[in-house]
């Protein structure tokens, strides 16, 4: 099997309903897509990831009234934010209906569950009668892809389709966010900023956002994100560089006077925490084709969007 890359919603659609996987585009990352009611489906979503059962998925739909399908016990507060801010790279943590599947939730009472903002994917959302099940298109463990040439590298043998939105417009994952003993709580930081979802509340959020085994929501293992390289976090006061070693360095706006130029990647040469999202996943790709030996990263402010950037940072240079 060869994937074919192409913007055919009908046959997106069709190979959906037969059961079969599909990579979507989203706002955030590529989506390796599946009927979220069809447990077979959902099953070989997790094969062809190679990802563990224990690591629940986030569902798509389409509108609001859909949510209404698949959750229940919606409190005021996460009705006002998917109001605000859906479709957007906003998830909720819901306590979901018998209609979805365990093996969707790991398990769990809640099921993650969002609106994406992709003109392409909402249009094929909208011809299904059936949520869709989409992790991020890449094998577990690895790089999200940000556009379809990063999905075809990764899982082109494995899948029939990708639907090809062009280049994500965030590229960070969705900010999860739900309850946690009855507080709001973020589970995971993403493309919606902590900030700008206190403002619009009034209120502060409780960040809970990592585990590194049994998560209560998708995306919170600890090591995740990772290239194929060895990461290290840049502590300028504590790194000594082996003159033995090739290095790479991944800056925020400046490079680094220690490390080759030819061998550094920055996000944000105008120090824009935006930018910086967008460009992160294919920054840590980029090294993948770079022959060093370790990279090292550098985190950025932490805050707005700088803290999920961070998040994504830690997870990849996560030693276990």
């Amino acid at each position: 099997m060869e994937a074919q890359i192409g913007t055919d919603i009908l046959l997106s659609e069709e190979l959906l309903r037969k059961g079969k996987l599909v990579a979507i585009p989203t706002e955030t990352v590529y989506g390796l897509a599946a009927n979220a009611l069809d447990i077979n489906a959902v099953s070989d979503i997790f094969k062809t990831k190679n990802r563990p059962n224990f690591d629940p998925l986030i569902i798509h739909v389409a509108s609001f009234e859909e949510i209404n399908k698949y959750a229940e016990d919606i409190s005021e507060d996460i009705w006002k934010l998917a109001e605000k801010f859906s479709p957007g790279p906003i998830t909720f943590l819901l306590k979901k209906k018998d209609i979805i599947p365990d093996l969707v939730t790991s398990g769990l009472e809640r099921v993650a569950i969002r609106i994406p903002d992709h003109k392409l994917t909402l249009k094929l959302l909208s011809k299904l009668d059936f949520p869709l099940a989409a992790p991020s298109a890449n094998p577990f463990g690895y790089v999200s892809p940000t556009n379809a040439e990063h999905v075809y590298n990764q899982l082109g043998q494995k899948i029939p389709y990708i639907l090809d939105g062009g280049q994500c417009e965030v590229g960070l994952e969705s900010t999860i966010i739900g309850y946690a003993d009855g507080e709001l709580t973020v589970f995971r930081k993403g493309g919606l900023a902590l900030e700008t979802l206190e403002d619009f509340l009034g209120k502060k959020i409780k960040i809970n956002d990592h585990s590194s085994s049994n998560p209560a929501a998708p995306g919170m293992l600890l090591k995740h994100y990772s290239p194929n390289k060895r990461i290290q976090i840049w502590e300028p006061d504590k790194v000594l560089i082996d003159p033995n070693k090739k290095i790479g360095f991944l800056g925020f706006k400046n490079e680094n006077p220690e490390i080759s130029s030819e061998n550094q990647y920055i996000l944000s040469k105008k120090g824009n925490l935006a930018e910086a999202a967008n460009r992160l996943f294919s920054g840590l790709r980029w090294f993948d084709q770079q022959d060093v030996d370790i990279v090292y990263i550098e985190l950025v402010l932490e805050e707005g969007l700088g803290m999920a950037i961070n998040d994504r940072l830690k997870r990849a240079a996560a030693k276990s």
